[in-house]
């Protein structure tokens, strides 16, 4: 008879907290590239001083800008998932299933360690 897991040991844990770390750093590093992206912190802001007219330009840079700030926003929320992951993980609550409340399995926390939900419970929605 196999025994049922009440939560992932501590040595498992601190694998996930290592990957987790790890999302966020680059998680945080891409979020600053965005952000540098729609702000103009590259340029002096004379870039409109320009006396010739374009406004297909004009156009297709708040386009970008737009696509870039609906990234950053998609980038804060991942890396707050990530961070609430790391909660759970002082917790000791990490790895389960909020609708099943069973353990999530490994193979699914080490594609996605923010996951709050199993392969089943996601099928489900």
């Amino acid at each position: 008879m196999s025994e049922i897991k009440l939560r992932y040991s501590d040595e498992d844990l601190q694998e996930f907290k290592s990957i987790i770390d790890k999302k966020i750093e680059r998680a945080q590093s891409d979020l600053a590239l965005l952000q540098s992206a729609y702000k103009n912190d590259a340029n002096n802001g004379t870039e409109d001083t320009s006396p010739s007219f374009k406004s297909f330009d004009e156009g297709s840079d708040v386009m970008s800008k737009e696509a870039n700030v609906q990234l950053a926003i998609r980038q804060e929320k991942f890396i707050r998932d990530l961070n609430n992951a790391l909660m759970r993980i002082e917790n000791k609550t990490y790895g389960f299933c909020r609708v099943t409340r069973k353990l999530i399995q490994k193979e699914r926390l080490i594609l996605v360690p923010h996951a709050t939900l199993s392969i089943e419970a996601k099928r489900k929605q």
